[in-house]
């Protein structure tokens, strides 16, 4: 009696796992696609809207007034050298000690007193492009773009 075994997988049985996995993959990338643009625009408004203006606003209540813009975001770390000096700052404002940047590595625009915020101040991300555009991240006008 001679007994016929088979071992291992035929072309054909190959082609069609291989098919499976290219339709699995052709659905799942474009969902995945979008998401990495879509985080980094979360995080630079986290920033921006939480992260940032808390401790801006720390350094108010604790001087009386928010940086110049000459004294910039540095001011959330290191007492400022700059004037007006701040007597009573009791920093650093923030638990990252590194210059500030958003998702795509360009610096954060801070402008004191704010042209669009005049009794406080404007802060915004320059977005993907890092050129101001109708893709910036602001802390005024923060509707859905």
């Amino acid at each position: 009696m001679i007994k016929n075994y088979r071992y291992g997988f035929t072309l054909i049985e190959i082609m069609l796992v291989v098919i499976i996995i290219g339709i699995l993959a052709a659905m799942l990338v474009p969902n995945i696609a979008g998401r990495s643009d879509q985080a980094r625009k979360i995080a630079a408004r986290t920033d921006i809207e939480s992260n940032l203006s808390t401790a801006l606003d720390l350094f108010h209540m604790d001087t009386s007034h928010y940086p110049t813009t000459e004294q910039g975001l540095n001011a959330l770390l290191t007492k400022p050298t700059a004037s007006p000096i701040p007597d009573q700052w009791n920093g650093p404002y923030l638990k990252k000690k590194k210059i500030f940047k958003d998702p795509w590595g360009h610096n954060y625009v801070y402008v004191s007193p704010g042209t669009h915020n005049t009794e406080t101040y404007d802060l915004s991300s320059l977005g993907p492009d890092g050129v101001e555009s109708s893709d910036d991240i602001t802390n005024w006008g923060n509707e859905e773009k």
